[in-house]
């Protein structure tokens, strides 16, 4: 009897685990993904392993690429702002791009877009989108990271810039940061460095949402200048914003760049080894991207070749960006991608994901990657392109079409990029080969379906700023 008894407790135990597995695999399944985007400021491909970089030692990301997928072409725009503002609305540069450092607060954004699908959402990094450079309407609003979609933010430059007599001052050693509405001084921040307040943000963000749909986006102030030592180079100087100095000879600040670049991957490690401990790798897509080109102070060798920084230039060097994608069990394991895939696409992928339907309220200017993503063929797209006008410093505008392989520009120069990273090789009319020649036929195609090039004298104190918010569909023309 006894043994009849032990043995029916052994079965209703049983089956309570397993339908407790069964409970559990069934909430994964139909949990909504967790999103990561982490973007990384003025750093591009030549500078990571996993692209071939020879300077830089970046095992986290590498490893990110070798367990997931490598896309060879994706591309941003030359500079800060124009990037995050297209990134952030999936809407090209002319449909609503008008002021550096400055995102116009009646965009929608993909945090919108996702809280609204049920998401927690945090941000944390560089803001600089309040328009404090030209005394935009609420320029000193701390809450605009909260309209723009964000339940939580730790942020540098919302309200005030790098000045330190206006209260500002630089993002890595006692940086002033703005979090959640309140302002954290460089006196709060003594001794500490930027980057790893923000990151700590970001897992204890993890940590507390890991039982919801939770999406992070991480716009890096690594690793722009001021090129400073990083916590592992920094040794016994003292940790204040006179640290945030950078030195005058070009191999130191090489050096630095080469820890801020290391440290970076440090900190990718990081969020990802936090979603391990929250258990939820499995669910959750890891996007690592940047912003545009590296700083054109900076040289580095990448696969046996001089790669010069090409920040603000619309080269290969200004516009190529590295992405990496990574989802446990659903992205194929160490495939490199040749699809092109534009700023634009993040926002429609990020719906896809979550399930949501676009709407007239929503861009159309992006194609969904996320097919891609499980390892399937997808619609990549034929060209992408980029409307390019700064507003900014000496930085000049221009508009290209272009593919993998060749790039043609509004004023007809045709480059074959791939062996041509510089672009000093203009092929003329007919010199291109049956296959440069057919490219040249369908992007100049494509360039008569968008708006015209931006204005030349388009500078900080530009008068002429057209937008064409209206524009037609040019990316899914039957839509």
């Amino acid at each position: 009897m006894k043994q009849l008894v032990f043995s029916l407790v052994l079965i209703i135990t049983a089956g309570y685990f397993a339908s407790d597995a069964v409970a559990q695999q069934a909430t994964t399944e139909t949990r909504k993904p967790n999103i990561i985007l982490i973007m990384a400021d003025d750093v591009s491909w030549e500078c990571f392993g996993s692209y071939g970089a020879d300077d830089y030692k970046t095992p986290h990301i590498d490893r990110l690429a070798q367990q997931g997928i490598r896309f060879a072409n994706c591309y941003s725009t030359p500079l800060c702002t124009p990037s995050r503002v297209k990134l952030m609305t999936g809407k090209y540069n002319f449909r609503n791009y008008s002021h550096f450092g400055y995102l116009n607060p009646q965009e929608k954004t993909f945090g919108q877009l996702l809280q609204s699908a049920g998401y927690k959402t945090a941000i944390a990094g560089k803001w600089q989108l309040n328009g404090l450079y030209h005394g935009a309407e609420g320029h000193d609003d701390n809450t605009r990271p909260f309209k723009a979609g964000f339940d939580e933010y730790c942020l540098w430059q919302v309200t005030t810039g790098t000045k330190i007599k206006d209260g500002g001052g630089e993002r890595f050693w006692s940086p002033p940061l703005e979090q959640n509405g309140k302002f954290l001084t460089i006196e709060d921040n003594a001794g500490k460095y930027g980057p790893d307040i923000m990151s700590d943000f970001l897992c204890d963000f993890i940590r507390k949402n890991k039982d919801q749909p939770f999406f992070v986006y991480y716009p890096t102030t690594l690793v722009h200048n001021p090129f400073v030592p990083t916590p592992d180079t920094i040794g016994d100087a003292p940790r204040t914003q006179a640290a945030n100095k950078q030195p005058k000879g070009k191999q130191a600040r090489k050096a630095n760049f080469v820890a801020m670049v290391n440290y970076l991957d440090q900190i990718v490690g990081k969020l990802v080894q936090q979603v391990e401990e929250v258990g939820q790798l499995d669910n959750t897509l890891i996007l690592f991207t940047a912003d545009n080109g590296t700083n054109v102070q900076i040289t580095s060798q990448w696969n046996g070749q001089t790669i010069h920084g090409g920040k603000g230039s619309t080269t290969d060097m200004g516009t190529h960006v590295p992405l990496v994608a990574y989802w446990k069990g659903h992205t194929p394991h160490g495939v490199v991608l040749n699809d092109l895939i534009d700023f634009t696409d993040f926002y429609p992928t990020f719906a896809a994901m979550a399930g949501v339907s676009l709407g007239k309220a929503d861009p159309i200017d992006g194609r969904s990657f996320l097919p891609q993503l499980n390892g399937k063929a997808g619609q990549p797209r034929e060209w992408v392109l980029n409307h390019y006008q700064p507003y900014w410093g000496r930085f000049q505008g221009d508009q290209y079409v272009r593919n993998a392989g060749f790039k043609l520009y509004r004023d007809g120069r045709f480059f074959h990029v791939p062996v041509d990273l510089t672009e000093s090789q203009n092929l003329t009319k007919g010199s291109a080969g049956a296959e440069g020649e057919q490219t040249r036929a369908m992007l100049q195609q494509t360039l008569s379906l968008i708006p015209p090039a931006p204005p030349v004298k388009g500078g900080p104190k530009a008068t002429e700023r057209p937008n064409y918010p209206d524009w037609r569909n040019i990316v899914n023309p039957n839509d």
